[in-house]
């Protein structure tokens, strides 16, 4: 049996000021798997500095900043947020949503850098590359 005692009992945390939580359901009903670590990132932070309503109006630079993220990972994590309808985005305001009833999987998506590249088109060429050249 796991004993709750803290370990160090002279810092456990307190609550102060304004407070933050996460659904436990977040875990167990599935949702976190099904979502990238870019998403994590974002929902997490996006949960931490909500008001009472999931608001927050962080601008894309701030947010790129304080998570050391690209703006291009960070637009790609926000759509796929809202798309599984964990987050809703208008005008600059983010906010955290009620968790569904259960988790939405989407198709996964390709970076505008993986489009870029080619993205899967590239393998496809490979492959037709490979059907036409003779083998001995």
């Amino acid at each position: 049996m796991i004993t709750k005692i803290p370990i160090d009992p002279q810092r456990v945390r307190r609550i102060t000021g304004s407070f933050s939580w996460i659904d436990h359901r977040l875990l167990h009903d599935g949702f976190l798997a099904t979502m990238t670590s870019d998403e994590m990132l974002l929902y997490f932070f996006l949960v931490l500095v909500g008001d009472r309503h999931g608001l927050s109006f962080y601008g894309y630079d701030k947010i790129c900043t304080l998570l050391h993220l690209e703006v291009e990972r960070l637009l790609l994590a926000r759509d796929r947020l809202i798309d599984k309808a964990l987050m809703a985005f208008e005008d600059g305001r983010y906010q955290v949503l009620e968790l569904p009833v259960r988790p939405h999987v989407s198709l996964p998506l390709l970076s505008a850098r993986e489009l870029a590249r080619g993205g899967e088109f590239r393998a496809l060429t490979e492959i037709f590359q490979h059907l036409q050249t003779p083998t001995s």
